[in-house]
């Protein structure tokens, strides 16, 4: 084992952090440009922010914040992992986090077995569907300090869909490791599978609050980072 690669949400974080504090807090700085208020409307001329909008689906950004918004906001209320609204939604987080009005959570093994597994010489890394951008703010500040400084390496589905096993093969050679040599956790079965199908050893996630798992699943449980096999 040389990697140790994890997803976010119901992994190293609540998925309740995601649902009852960063969405909603996006929605309200989203919902703000009806108002021309909030962030979108400030930094419209960013290049980070029109970098996004342009990614975004629905092609509404080139028609204003007020149509970037609401075709982010529709975006958010069907649950469309479009790449470009993770980006926004991470340029809009970060103005929370920087507030002081946001901070990241993560479990309370998360810490231990980060500092335990850089000092046995292996590299921490995340892929979450999440923007890079937003994975880096919730290490960043989260509620246990920065804990980005255990983190050599995040992905995000730039790389590729969670689901499918090339992107595991993708990351991979991205470490410059070989997918044997990689322990994969996540809550999300599907992922679980993916990443065992390209040769990493992979766990699945059962915390509180994750979706129960279906009877005879076939692979190893961890309910901390502790039970991970590290070293």
């Amino acid at each position: 084992m040389k990697v140790l690669l994890l997803d976010i949400e119901g992994t190293t974080t609540s998925i309740s952090f995601v649902y009852d504090v960063l969405f909603p807090f996006a929605r309200r700085e989203l919902e703000a440009a009806f108002d021309g208020q909030g962030m979108l409307v400030k930094r419209w001329g960013d290049d980070a922010i029109q970098a996004a909008v342009a990614k975004m689906g629905g092609g509404a950004g080139k028609q204003g914040p007020i149509a970037a918004a609401a075709a982010a906001l529709a975006l958010m209320s069907a649950d469309v992992k479009d790449t470009g609204l993770k980006i926004l939604q991470g340029l809009v987080w970060q103005t929370g986090y920087e507030r002081g009005e946001i901070r990241g959570h993560v479990y309370p093994d998360v810490p231990a077995a980060f500092e335990r597994a850089t000092a046995a010489g292996l590299r921490v890394a995340i892929y979450s569907s999440g923007s890079v951008q937003a994975q880096r703010l919730i290490f960043g500040y989260s509620q246990a300090g920065d804990l980005g400084r255990y983190i050599s390496g995040y992905f995000d589905t730039t790389t590729g869909p969670k689901k499918e096993a090339a992107s595991y093969v993708s990351i991979a050679s991205a470490l410059g490791v070989a997918p044997a040599d990689v322990v994969f956790g996540s809550d999300n079965l599907a992922e679980v599978k993916a990443a065992a199908a390209a040769g990493m050893e992979a766990w699945v996630a059962e915390r509180p609050g994750n979706p129960a798992l279906p009877p005879d699943h076939g692979f190893p449980v961890f309910t901390t980072l502790a039970e991970l096999p590290l070293p």
